[in-house]
């Protein structure tokens, strides 16, 4: 009958060949992340723009008063700006 190699035989084994995922970049590779998009947010494009701080201030106040989000007081002014030079309201 054969004699089989110790635990500390098989633990060297081991331990002398190099691991494929000790590499911390080829482990990184192997790792696919998916970017999570809120459901309210797919097949959207967000538009931003730098304004003086009073007129964020003034545009969350009109929201307030209006009982109206930010974004639905951007779409109404987006589709007012569209008509103004004859294009589709479609904000």
């Amino acid at each position: 009958m054969p004699s089989r190699p110790s635990l500390q035989d098989a633990l060297q084994d081991t331990a002398a060949k190099p691991s494929r995922s000790s590499n911390p970049k080829t482990v990184a590779k192997k790792v696919k992340t998916e970017k999570y998009v809120q459901p309210g947010r797919k097949n959207t494009k967000a538009i931003i723009g730098h304004f003086d701080p009073a007129v964020s201030k003034q545009l969350k106040m009109l929201a307030v008063e209006q009982d109206a989000t930010i974004q639905s007081l951007m779409g109404e002014a987006l589709n007012d700006l569209f008509l103004k030079y004859k294009k589709s309201p479609i904000a």
